[in-house]
């Protein structure tokens, strides 16, 4: 009985010790024959001819385990257990944890950059600093807009040009200017002075994307040429490079409609609301997907050490992030059209709009469908009930994921998520409340960003781990139980021959 639960023992040591070490592919190491084969070496006192005769890598394996359970496993073949005992608890073991006796497991990470550790780190640095540059540029166009000066430069060429600098060439940028029906209408007389200060908030708004570009090409190229970037990555960031070269058309397109007549003569010309949310989606795609991809590169595969329990609460929890993850970014979609339709002047009071909870005439156009896009009450009061819905949701979500067991980043990131949330419903209600000064819209926008940017490192934190991982996980739950099932199973079998068949 001894020496049957020190085999046991012996043989579950080696089982943990090479899955841990291989993530679960054990092909060939409880081979049968070369286990049987190991007795006429030991017993002979040639440990190094027996521990050749172990497929390649684990004869290092037997020598790594520790001394208690090397000691078991040279000494009973060196006393001659039998061959029939040991199959008879592999056989046993192989019940428990079938795919671990002669089968392997496919080791197929999921790897976006090749080159090593180094190379990863590299293309991980870049794609942060890509999605960082993304960032300050979503709150640079925010502050663009508030400060009225998207409309300063009336014309627009892709590779851009050199701003004027002599006042021969300030004079010819503002009388073209002075033909636009902004000024016509809104800023008719305003100084040189004036005029070069929402130029330049337009020029710097504008360079800084292309200056986004270059930082963006080149060390793709550059990564690309040294082979740092496998297919699939690249073939995601040919998208994202794509979409931030459209990005420069959807904003020229959505000033050109600033720079037409309006309808009205007594409208103030302003670029069109649709435009305006085109051209934040747009971004808001392009951040999310540079930010998700950088995560990828980052982190390739979520944590392995997790237990089915940590799996289980974590798909729970995913299934409520997604739908809440939508109703985030809707929620800044519509934040857009409240900024389009300049809703952020009207109803400056919270939490009633004027002496109503619901505005009057919140559906007087016709079609009733476009009250949601062009109404300046239906706006604000939707912004209005998709923020407090936002705040509501998440908040319900943490309590609930309170008592689950989560990991701790992700523990963190829907505290984070949380925190942001009710600063971001702050931040709104500041701004509205203090007819939207430049400081608290621009901020409010950011904030936007920013709980974005924790939701999209949630789910990233909560993805299904790849298939191997899964079952690698389910075979060493069920090794960490081996020992004790091999011994009672060992337990209940009656004694046996010691000789080899």
């Amino acid at each position: 009985m001894q020496r049957r639960r020190l085999f046991a023992q012996s043989i579950s040591a080696l089982i943990l010790h090479r899955s841990t070490k291989t993530k679960g592919s054990l092909d060939g190491v409880l081979n049968w024959r070369q286990l049987t084969e190991l007795k006429p070496s030991f017993a002979q006192g040639d440990l190094s001819r027996g521990l050749r005769t172990f497929p390649k890598g684990v004869a290092s394996d037997v020598k790594e385990l520790s001394r208690e359970s090397r000691v078991n496993f040279y000494s009973l073949f060196h006393k001659g257990q039998g061959a029939g005992e040991g199959r008879r608890l592999l056989t046993a073991s192989a019940t428990f944890a079938p795919h671990a006796v002669g089968t392997a497991v496919p080791v197929e990470t999921v790897q976006l950059v090749a080159g090593g550790t180094i190379a990863k780190k590299r293309v991980a640095y870049w794609l942060f600093g890509c999605t960082g540059w993304v960032f300050s540029m979503v709150v640079l166009g925010g502050v663009t807009r508030l400060t009225k000066s998207g409309l300063s430069m009336t014309d627009w060429k892709f590779t851009g040009n050199l701003p004027p600098m002599s006042p021969k060439e300030w004079e010819a940028e503002f009388e073209k200017y002075q033909k636009s029906p902004e000024y016509q209408r809104v800023n008719k007389g305003m100084p040189l002075e004036k005029f070069k200060f929402i130029y330049w908030m337009e020029y710097a708004h504008r360079m800084w994307g292309r200056g986004l570009g270059i930082f963006f090409a080149v060390p793709f190229t550059y990564f690309l040429a040294r082979g740092f970037i496998t297919q699939r990555l690249a073939l995601r960031l040919s998208v994202l490079l794509a979409m931030g070269a459209g990005q420069g058309f959807v904003g020229w397109w959505m000033v050109k409609s600033g720079l037409e007549e309006p309808e009205s003569e007594y409208s103030q010309p302003r670029v069109s609301p649709y435009r305006l949310a085109a051209h934040l989606i747009s971004a808001f795609a392009i951040y999310s997907g540079l930010l998700w991809t950088s995560l990828s590169v980052a982190m390739p595969e979520p944590n392995s050490n997790a237990t089915q329990a940590v799996l289980q609460a974590s798909n729970r929890v995913r299934r409520w992030i997604i739908p809440t993850a939508f109703l985030v970014g809707v929620t800044a979609m519509s934040g857009a059209f409240v900024a389009g339709n300049d809703a952020g002047h009207a109803f400056n009071t919270f939490p009633k709009m004027g002496d109503h909870w619901i505005p009057e005439g919140i559906l007087h156009v016709q079609p009733s469908i476009r009250n949601f896009f062009e109404n300046t009450a239906t706006v604000q009061f939707d912004h209005r009930v998709l923020a407090t819905t936002t705040l509501l949701s998440i908040a319900g979500i943490w309590t609930l994921a309170r008592k689950l067991p989560l990991q701790p980043s992700t523990r963190t990131l829907l505290t984070c998520a949380l925190g942001m949330t009710a600063i971001q419903v702050t931040l709104g209600i500041s701004t509205l409340l203090m007819y939207v000064p430049v400081s608290l819209g621009a901020a409010h926008q950011a904030g936007a960003l920013t709980l974005f940017s924790i939701v999209i490192a949630l789910l990233h934190s909560l993805r299904r781990p790849h298939p191997y991982l899964l079952q690698t996980l389910s075979f060493n739950c069920t090794s960490s139980k081996l020992a004790s099932q091999m011994i009672g199973v060992a337990a209940q079998r009656p004694p046996i021959s010691m000789k080899s068949p």
